[in-house]
């Protein structure tokens, strides 16, 4: 059963900026911690919002630290919330607030499984007025869903039968020129529909020759061979800038409202922020060969790989 708001929540495209800085380094423990600190009030001021989790080890604490030095200055956060029932799901949404000292999250990124929860998502179930009541007590404000492939099927039965409307207010996934993690039909339905979406991952992990040509840069074998594919590419875009490049691409599809990239170093995040400043599209034909390798890599790969192995 779905069940919508008459205070329905702002759309995406109304607030959400083109860049939202990922957090996922800022828990990483080889590097000291006031130095994840430092690197955390340095993306505060340059006015972006967060992406963050309690799944990155200790970055709700690296946050904590640099929210209380000026509480007035705490970004909006996407936050990832998940569990197998709704109660699992609310006690993860106190599990990220309550490190960071908030009461509410700007929007929850709804990371359903393949449990429980997702089957009765998928079939229209009691989950939703569930997410409704959540959504009134102020404790996440909107939703927006995860997906990979091997949730894609999820999310395509879902949104074929409208279930998700006036509930969740957008879709949010691994889309950059090496990885669009949404099946070949659920993005063409996600596109028909014009549904805001969100691109996770800006950059693949890195500039494509060092993915390439690096051995070990590319934490999967997959991601490399993409990169000899897509390299050539690049190069003839005439685009100098990886991320650049990455932005343009992502942002070459009308649906796209943001991208979320993550780093531990400033000169990468005014990279993030000088390629998010006045977005030209890439050239059409660019994008049609990096289009065309994706429907393919999709059939041939993505969809067939079992949980989490990519």
């Amino acid at each position: 059963m779905n069940s919508t708001s008459t205070n329905s929540p702002s759309p995406l495209h109304t607030d959400l900026p083109p860049y939202i800085y990922g957090t996922t380094r800022l828990g990483d423990d080889y590097i000291p911690f006031d130095e994840r600190v430092k690197m955390a009030h340095v993306a505060i001021e340059s006015g972006a919002w967060f992406h963050t989790s309690n799944q990155y080890n200790d970055a709700l604490q690296v946050l904590r630290v640099a929210f209380d030095t000026d509480r007035t200055k705490v970004p909006k956060l996407i936050i990832k919330i998940g569990g197998d029932s709704i109660s699992e799901l609310r006690n993860d949404i106190h599990k990220n607030l309550e490190p960071l000292g908030l009461e509410s999250m700007e929007i929850g990124q709804l990371c359903l499984g393949t449990g429980a929860l997702a089957l009765d998502f998928a079939r229209g179930g009691e989950c939703y007025p569930e997410f409704l009541k959540i959504r009134e007590e102020g404790l996440v404000k909107r939703f927006v869903l995860e997906v990979f492939p091997w949730t894609s099927s999820t999310a395509l039965q879902a949104l074929k039968c409208d279930y998700p409307k006036g509930i969740v207010d957008g879709y949010i996934y691994y889309f950059n020129p090496l990885q669009r993690f949404v099946s070949n039909e659920l993005l063409e339905l996600l596109n028909t529909r014009n549904e805001a979406q969100i691109a996770l991952r800006t950059v693949a992990g890195g500039p494509v020759h060092r993915l390439r040509d690096v051995p070990g840069a590319a934490w999967k074998e997959y991601l490399q061979q993409r990169a000899v594919e897509v390299a050539p590419i690049f190069e003839r875009s005439g685009v100098e800038n990886w991320t650049e490049f990455c932005v343009r691409f992502a942002f070459s599809f009308k649906n796209i409202r943001a991208t979320v990239g993550s780093t531990i170093h400033a000169e990468n995040l005014t990279e993030y922020v000088n390629a998010t400043n006045n977005i030209q599209p890439l050239p059409p034909d660019i994008v049609e060969e990096i289009i065309r390798l994706q429907y393919r890599w999709s059939d041939e790969t993505d969809m067939k790989a079992s949980l989490w192995s990519m």
